[in-house]
């Protein structure tokens, strides 16, 4: 009895997830069509600085290469206490995707004219996640509109909580 239990917490810790960084600017400039949650291949001084939240979004996006998914431009800053061991901060790290799925984004990629833009990196357990999301670009006029109806709800929440 008390090992089945145990199970169950085990099961339920391992899915807690801890979200290390968000890619803000994303969904500023991308209309973000379809979300998809990737493994991503590091070394060990890597994850350690993941843990110490280091590492930045800002200017990373995934491109497809000879069947692989590759996450570029995404720095992980050198983890202090290592050595020989710590790589490069922007080396392209390879992204854990099934090849079905690498293909059918490939296409996507190709003929749409959509981006694949990494959102956020989580901890999903002691595994660290990658949520690439399938993107269009949006154009100035949908920025605009956007930032008014971010504004708009802003207004309305604050009338809201002023009458209440």
């Amino acid at each position: 009895m008390f090992s089945e239990q145990s199970r169950e917490v085990s099961s339920l810790e391992k899915q807690s997830v801890k979200v290390m960084a968000r890619n803000r600017e994303a969904y500023h400039e991308y209309f973000v069509e379809e979300e998809l949650e990737a493994g991503i291949e590091l070394v060990g001084t890597e994850v350690k600085s993941i843990r110490a939240g280091t590492l930045n979004l800002k200017d990373a996006w995934c491109g497809i290469k000879d069947g692989e998914m590759l996450l570029n431009q995404m720095h992980i800053s050198p983890y202090d206490h290592g050595n020989r061991f710590n790589v490069d901060p922007r080396r392209p790290r390879r992204l854990l995707v099934h090849k079905r799925e690498i293909m059918r984004l490939y296409g996507k990629v190709k003929q749409d004219g959509y981006a694949l833009i990494p959102l956020s990196v989580y901890f999903k357990g002691s595994r660290v996640k990658v949520n690439v999301g399938l993107c269009k670009g949006k154009k100035l006029y949908d920025k605009r509109q956007a930032a008014a109806e971010r504004d708009a709800k802003r207004q309305i929440d604050r009338a809201m909580k002023e009458r209440y």
